[in-house]
């Protein structure tokens, strides 16, 4: 198939990209390589998809309007897999306006594109961050989600509802995959996984919010891009059984469904600091410190549904997980 598939300079976007390249894809690839963080990371990342002959790169914003419906004129894609987003908890209390440019004017964007170039299927990232004050676990997609704690989790929840809109409006079949705490190879420089390597091989000491006794749903990128690819193939239909007066959060009479897509199996901070000790032979110097604002307890997913509709089945311990990342991180750093 011909796929646009946007943040292909990112953690996921690059993964994914990569993967459906190998099995035969054309991707057009966008991303804009902004600097909210090292773009020599990104950089590295599209030159691993460049070697791919059927990689073309669009370097734009896709919250240029103009830009994208020419994009999507251009190259006329079958499927579409929107992984593009400003990420992250705590840079959206710090600069709020850069979510409203990216997740709501750039999903806009997308939508439309898909819609007026009749595409098969847009598959998109929304963010377990949706759950938000949430705390019966494990969290389902037929849970309420309207309590976002962080402009970034009301950004994805949006990004929900605009996609109802447009299958309902427009039959676009669109599914929605609520990430759960992606890490691996080549991941952001922002998250825990990155940060804590780092200073540990550093010598430095690392910042342990709510005192280690977090809880996520860790989920190993090459599980991630199974769930997504297997997603993409499996279009959205509407569900025959669905009814007003008792409605499925989940999917629609349109051809609209939300899966979360994480690895069941949730691990304590001070558990996940423990095995990046063992894989690079040091003990971390720990500061202790509260919970952070807009974060959460804990997060575990759900992911029955994902496994029914298309046999998703996440494979990769934490233990096995993170012994790639840090060896991966070594051999990039030359650490």
């Amino acid at each position: 198939m011909k796929l646009l598939v946007t943040g292909t300079a990112g953690f996921i976007g690059f993964h994914l990209a990569r993967r459906l390249l190998q099995r035969g894809d054309e991707v057009i690839g966008v991303d804009n390589v902004n600097d909210y963080y090292d773009t020599n990371l990104k950089e590295a990342r599209l030159d691993g998809l460049r070697d791919y002959r059927g990689f073309t790169e669009a370097r734009q914003d896709i919250a240029d309007r103009d830009a994208m419906e020419a994009l999507f004129r251009q190259y006329q894609p079958q499927r579409v897999a929107h992984m593009a987003a400003q990420a992250g908890v705590r840079y959206s209390i710090e600069n709020p306006h850069a979510y409203v440019d990216s997740n709501l004017v750039g999903f806009m964007n997308v939508l439309e594109g898909c819609r007026y170039n009749r595409i098969e299927h847009l598959v998109y990232a929304s963010s377990s961050s949706v759950y938000g004050a949430n705390e019966t676990m494990p969290f389902s997609v037929q849970d309420n989600v309207d309590h976002p704690v962080s402009l970034y989790a009301a950004s994805k929840k949006a990004n929900e509802l605009m996609a109802h809109t447009y299958s309902h409006l427009y039959r676009l079949p669109t599914t929605g995959l609520r990430f759960f705490t992606v890490y691996g190879p080549w991941g952001r420089p922002d998250m825990a996984p990155f940060i804590f390597t780092r200073k540990i091989l550093a010598g430095e000491p690392i910042d342990v919010f709510n005192y280690g006794q977090h809880k996520r749903d860790f989920t190993y990128i090459d599980d991630i891009v199974e769930g997504v690819v297997r997603s993409l193939d499996h279009v959205a239909q509407p569900n025959p059984d669905w009814s007003g007066l008792e409605p499925d959060a989940a999917s629609s009479r349109a051809p609209y469904r939300l899966y979360n897509i994480g690895s069941n199996n949730p691990a304590e901070l001070a558990r996940f600091i423990e095995i990046i000790e063992q894989e690079t032979g040091r003990t971390a110097e720990k500061n202790y410190l509260p919970m952070q604002p807009g974060d959460v307890e804990a997060t575990y997913a759900d992911v029955d549904s994902l496994i029914n509709d298309v046999g998703y089945r996440p494979e990769t311990s934490l233990e096995d997980g993170l012994a790639r990342f840090v060896a991966w991180y070594r051999d990039f750093y030359k650490v």
